[in-house]
């Protein structure tokens, strides 16, 4: 693997919007394990004002998490602008996370909890719910198994919304410990295609790093059309920081 052929570029969508949780750690994550290998890249912000075709030249898309004032001015550019652009990537088997205001965003519509519908791209074949005004929050520490991976990941979710997911999409992970996708089914997140949808803040990438190798990986054999071997890394400190969460 020559890596100074190799360029990849990171669309990160509303910057200034959706990164309520600290969910920039995943672009830093994503950037720093790229450019260790020697492989070029370039982070792409993406925000309302931008012209929404420079979604077109993402290799990887990443988007984060907000507040509900946040959510509607991004919900009303994704079905306005930028919506039409994003489903052709992720239809087109474009690598992406997308992080609990955004996971639901990809799906059919998300019930507020005055009875509201707003509604969704579509993507995903999935919905969510808030169980109403007083209704317990979702918050807390999580431990997953990824059903990519062999190995657990942790995290921090903090949702009112109940996401369902529908017969045409796979479930991310199963929960070990914590809430996920709606404390009933004990699942967590989604994953279509190449584009994972998650709760898991933290933010997740920083913390389980294979997630963040699978992702740079997708988007090299997508781009280059070939089989790709990432060169491992030191991950020693990321896995002590993983096994001390997961004892405590």
């Amino acid at each position: 693997m020559k890596n100074k052929k190799y360029f990849l570029n990171i669309g990160w969508l509303y910057p200034d919007l959706m990164n309520t949780y600290g969910d920039r750690g995943n672009i830093i994550a994503l950037f720093y394990r790229i450019k260790k290998r020697g492989i070029k890249c370039n982070v792409l912000k993406i925000s309302v004002s931008d012209n929404p075709s420079l979604i077109n030249e993402a290799d990887i898309l990443f988007m984060g998490g907000a507040q509900d004032k946040q959510q509607e001015i991004v919900n009303k550019d994704l079905l306005e602008e930028k919506g039409k652009y994003l489903k052709d990537k992720i239809e087109d088997y474009t690598p992406g996370l997308y992080v609990c205001g955004a996971y639901q965003f990809l799906g059919k519509y998300y019930k507020a909890a005055d009875g509201k519908i707003i509604k969704g791209l579509g993507i995903f074949d999935l919905y969510t719910e808030s169980p109403g005004i007083n209704a317990k929050r979702l918050i807390g520490d999580i431990v997953t198994q990824p059903f990519l991976f062999k190995s657990f990941f942790v995290g921090f979710e903090n949702h009112t919304g109940r996401t369902y997911l529908g017969k045409n999409i796979n479930p991310f992970s199963k929960v070990i410990r914590g809430y996920g996708n709606n404390d009933k089914d004990k699942l967590e997140g989604a994953i279509y295609k190449n584009s994972i949808g998650t709760y898991l803040h933290g933010p997740i990438l920083p913390k389980n790093p294979e997630l963040a190798d699978y992702l740079i990986e997708k988007a090299l054999e997508k781009k280059y059309h070939k089989k790709i071997h990432l060169k491992k890394l030191d991950d020693s400190l990321e896995m002590k920081a993983k096994k001390f969460l997961l004892k405590k």
